[in-house]
């Protein structure tokens, strides 16, 4: 990795590269582990699934290849860059341009917990090179995908007075428009999108720094919106607010689950520090931690690999693993507290124009148009025939041609009405 020490006020271009004693100290640490007593016959009812964890760890230590991975993700343009206090790591890959067309729409993508840059490498080519995977050229987009604070090869969250500790979506709104618009030096609008955190982060960037223009009347910010999750609520009195029916089923579904699903975001928030360190210090505790949200999250039908390679699902824990970052990436959820961020303020909502993609088998059930339409300027809602929370890995083809779809107009001024 490149000295730390050293500012990056320009992206620097960084390869990955972790040293073989990383790698040697994970195999020795797995091949150590003892798998705690399991409760009989419990699947996933409990957890994550013991047989299946066995076997996950299995694949790790036999067949599984990080090279590979670091290999792939080198395979496309990484850059390191300092936006204040704050290191960011990113990669970019610039879009097709088609002469006599305007320059390909940059396109800001943001992950979320648990996952990291590794949801999107297998679309990150078909979203700036459509004609190379059957589409057209004129579809292109400049693709960015950082890793959050915290997250991967960003360093850890840095506060406004300098310390590190946890931050909020909103501030990382403002890190993201500062990436674009000066680290970049994007002379024109760009679209956002995201699902869990990345939607959060997504939506404040696109409420904070919607697309204007300056005195040399060049536009830059946030054109579009494409989010597959709502997290951010909208500004209003539950108690008071009258409610569609819909919205009143929907809310009452997403409830139901609350309890069993969203423990983790207890301790998370609440107690970060204490969880990181086991996080840190146990590769098959992490992937135990991990693995279960992607099954409970996913449209798996309590099967992972119906829908992940057991070296994706190991890929995305690696990144978490080698780049001791499974701790600091939980800081977000106590972040968002501290911060008050989890609701738009009341009365407003965000105008930029808003594409949301419904996939039924999310974390929380998608909510109806009315309730979207309560935060966001909402131009398009696609109910998804299958997917979940991890979109752009469960259903790559669907998701990318919502947001080609969506933004296809803008392109060419239209207001997509």
């Amino acid at each position: 990795m490149a000295d730390e020490m050293t500012r990056y006020d320009t992206p620097e271009p960084f390869r990955i590269s972790v040293p073989d004693q990383r790698l040697d100290d994970l195999d020795e640490r797995l091949r150590r582990w003892k798998a705690p007593a399991g409760i009989d016959n419990a699947g996933w009812d409990y957890g994550t699934d013991p047989q299946f964890l066995r076997e996950l760890v299995d694949h790790w230590r036999h067949a599984y290849d990080w090279r590979k991975l670091e290999d792939e993700i080198n395979g496309f343009p990484n850059y390191l860059v300092d936006i204040g206090p704050q290191r960011i790591h990113f990669i970019r890959e610039p879009g097709t341009i088609v002469r006599g067309a305007p320059p390909p729409i940059p396109l800001l993508i943001t992950h979320g917990w648990p996952g990291s840059v590794v949801e999107f490498l297998h679309v990150i080519d078909k979203l700036a090179h459509p004609e190379r995977h059957g589409g057209d050229a004129l579809d292109a987009f400049d693709v960015v995908v950082p890793s959050l604070p915290g997250y991967g090869w960003s360093a850890p969250p840095v506060r406004a007075d300098g310390t590190v500790g946890p931050i909020g979506p909103r501030a990382i709104a403002g890190l993201w428009h500062r990436l674009m618009v000066e680290a970049l030096n994007y002379r024109r609008p760009y679209v956002a999108q995201g699902g869990d955190w990345g939607s959060t982060v997504s939506a404040w960037l696109a409420f904070d720094h919607p697309a204007t223009k300056d005195k040399e009347d060049v536009e830059t910010g946030c054109r579009a919106l494409h989010l597959n999750m709502m997290a951010l609520r909208p500004g209003i009195d539950l108690n008071t607010a009258e409610l569609a029916d819909d919205e009143r089923a929907w809310l009452a579904a997403a409830r139901e689950g609350r309890e069993q699903k969203t423990a983790y975001q207890r301790i998370q928030s609440t107690k970060p520090q204490t969880l990181g360190v086991g996080l840190a210090d146990s590769p098959v505790g992490l992937a135990a931690w991990i693995a279960e949200k992607f099954h409970g999250w996913s449209d798996c039908k309590g099967d992972p690999r119906t829908r992940f390679t057991m070296d994706r699902l190991l890929d995305n824990i690696m990144v978490y693993w080698l780049t001791g970052t499974a701790g600091t990436a939980t800081w977000l959820y106590r972040g968002v507290v501290e911060e008050k961020s989890l609701s738009l303020p009341p009365g407003k909502r965000v105008e930029v124009p808003t594409a949301y993609a419904a996939f039924p088998a999310d974390l929380s059930p998608p909510p109806p148009p009315a309730w979207v339409e309560r935060a966001f300027n909402l131009r398009r809602y696609t109910t998804m025939p299958a997917g979940g929370h991890f979109a752009a890995m469960e259903e790559p083809d669907l998701w990318v041609a919502d947001i080609r779809d969506f933004v296809r107009p803008l392109r060419f001024g239209a207001a997509n009405d």
